[in-house]
């Protein structure tokens, strides 16, 4: 997903990333308790193709009812599935979803305020935005351990698990984009004092 940088320049702005499972979303709201601003684009993409919007229509055209379900609401477990294997597919539904998520996303970073903003945008090496941010944070994992957590939280077989880690950046892309990288193959006594550690190094950048 591609996500346009904040409107105010002078809020310093990070691009947070990481693979699949790579634990994203517990080093998010760890930052937010220390009172950084979030602005998450999987939450973006979720609200931008709410029943009744634009981009769902335009889903649905592409794509067909089977990728609804009986609630009217996007099933996205079977249009990941359709995408993943088609890379044809892909590029149609990101010509739909990416012109909403950044129009979106900059609305949000506009109005966000704060010491500085994390824009967590899983695929920001497949969408060469990286240059659009002070600084990258990469959550990193190593593949077995990102398998794994795909495998539990999301019954995912091991095959499929593969096929979506090869769907995405390698590991060495996002690692040679990233100025800051968190270490994640551990818990969360590890994942802690990494956080507070940036933090305070992202409270310290100029701003403007």
């Amino acid at each position: 997903m591609t996500a346009s940088p904040p409107a105010n320049p002078r809020i310093p702005r990070i691009a947070l990333t990481g693979g699949i499972a790579s634990g994203k979303s517990t080093v998010a709201r760890l930052f937010t308790t220390l009172g950084a601003k979030l602005i998450d684009t999987d939450q973006v993409a979720r609200d931008i193709v709410a029943p009744g919007s634009p981009a769902l229509a335009r889903i649905t055209a592409r794509f067909g009812t089977g990728v609804l379900g009986p609630d009217g609401q996007l099933d996205r477990a079977q249009l990941r599935r359709i995408v993943f294997s088609d890379a044809t597919a892909r590029a149609d539904l990101e010509a739909i979803t990416h012109p909403a998520i950044r129009a979106e996303t900059h609305r949000l970073c506009a109005a966000a305020g704060g010491p500085y903003q994390l824009v967590a945008i899983p695929l920001l090496v497949e969408t060469g935005t990286a240059g659009d941010y002070d600084r990258v944070l990469l959550v990193d994992a190593s593949e077995d351990t990102q398998l794994a957590r795909l495998v539990l939280r999301d019954g995912m077989g091991h095959i499929d698990a593969r096929r979506m880690l090869g769907a995405q950046a390698t590991r060495a892309a996002r690692r040679a984009v990233a100025h800051d990288i968190i270490d994640n193959d551990g818990d969360l006594a590890q994942l802690t004092p990494q956080v507070d550690a940036l933090h305070q190094r992202y409270l310290a950048l100029p701003e403007g």
